[in-house]
């Protein structure tokens, strides 16, 4: 923790400067997936394990900035907070993910050329609400509830997890939320273990197996974090910021345990990451501070530019999978460059997002809702 002030509380430069470290390893995921033969052999192989490290962050920032303002502040109060912080972003994506639409026909999506510019209207104007689209409206056939910006289905479990927060979880005692915290991580370890595909991959599908995964993926870390935030008392780590970026890598980019054979392996792995190495490495963040002002500006810059690129991230990665699925058999040797440049290419129109964009916006609804 520094001396920077958020609100009238102390913020946590370390954890933010995660979130940004896991952003630029979900980016990495997205640009290996493509050149994987099968969900064995990507070389960011647990890089999906990212979004509930997002959900376990999302729970303890919450609690710390919320939990002792209920006094004053109202739901209402509380969720306009929250759509100012995430909105303007979910809008821009889908904007962005409409506009490059049509020009990502390729071999892996044929049919794209084929839908009418009002359905692609329609499709983007839901995903400005952030609700799930029904598969009958699937315009990418990946059946997605976001076609437009596959990112979007996280956030709609984060706006989820939210509401039950501020509608009534937010009012447990301790003792009633570790109860509801330890049944939430049974019923992740329980799924993680016994799935078939051995893993907790999924939630972005308007259907009952992919709610029930979505559902599963979100309550144990978001309220895990914010158990965590009422009753951790941090100690100072050395080095935290380094340490606990060196332990997310190692995690994401974990070789998957189990084969084919033993997919047990991989869902024991996963649960054991998320139930007990991410709150592990959350505590260690918020106990840790920076170590000069060279890390206090790496935390800064990857702790703003997190939310922008993982929200705008996958609009360039469309046109780039369009690429590979033109050029079958191509190699990670072969494709690096491209990846390269979709890769800088994202860090970019992040940071163009978030100052030309998302923090004006920002700025304009926060005047406008005081």
């Amino acid at each position: 923790m520094d001396n920077n002030k958020l609100g009238t509380k102390p913020h946590y430069q370390i954890l933010d400067g995660l979130r940004g470290v896991a952003a630029i390893i979900v980016v990495c995921f997205h640009l290996a997936e493509p050149l994987a033969s099968n969900h064995l052999d990507n070389v960011v192989n647990h890089g999906y394990l990212a979004v509930d490290f997002f959900f376990l962050l999302s729970g303890y920032v919450i609690g710390y900035a919320y939990d002792d303002r209920w006094n004053k502040l109202t739901i209402g109060g509380f969720l306009r907070r929250r759509i100012e912080r995430l909105q303007p972003l979910v809008v821009l994506g889908m904007t962005l993910g409409a506009i490059g639409f049509y020009f990502t026909d390729s071999t892996i999506w044929p049919l794209i050329h084929t839908v009418p510019l009002w359905k692609l209207m329609v499709v983007m104007l839901i995903g400005y609400t952030i609700l799930p689209i029904p598969l009958s409206m699937d315009i990418r056939g990946w059946q997605e509830m976001h076609p437009l910006n596959s990112v979007g289905w996280s956030l709609f479990f984060e706006y989820i997890a939210n509401i039950l927060y501020a509608i009534g979880l937010r009012k447990l005692s301790n003792k009633a939320l570790t109860f509801f915290v330890v049944l939430a991580g049974a019923v992740l370890l329980h799924y993680a273990v016994t799935n078939p595909n051995g893993d907790v991959t999924g939630g972005w599908t308007l259907n009952f197996e992919h709610m029930r995964v979505g559902i599963t993926r979100t309550i144990f870390p978001f309220f895990a974090g914010l158990l965590l935030s009422r009753i951790a008392r941090p100690v100072h780590i050395k080095n935290a910021f380094v340490w606990c970026s060196l332990l997310v890598a190692a995690v994401l980019f974990m070789p998957r345990p189990g084969g084919t054979e033993q997919g047990w392996m991989n869902g024991l792995y996963e649960a054991f990451c998320i139930i007990i190495v991410f709150p592990l490495i959350v505590y260690m963040g918020s106990g840790g501070v920076v170590r000069n002002q060279t890390e206090n500006k790496i935390c800064s810059f990857l702790g703003n530019l997190s939310y922008p690129l993982y929200m705008t991230h996958y609009v360039l990665v469309y046109f780039y999978v369009a690429w590979v699925s033109n050029h079958p058999g191509i190699t990670l040797g072969q494709a690096w460059p491209y990846a390269l440049l979709t890769f800088s290419g994202a860090i970019v129109l992040a940071y163009a997002s978030l100052k030309w964009y998302d923090e004006p916006v920002r700025g304009w609804l926060r005047k406008k809702w005081k």
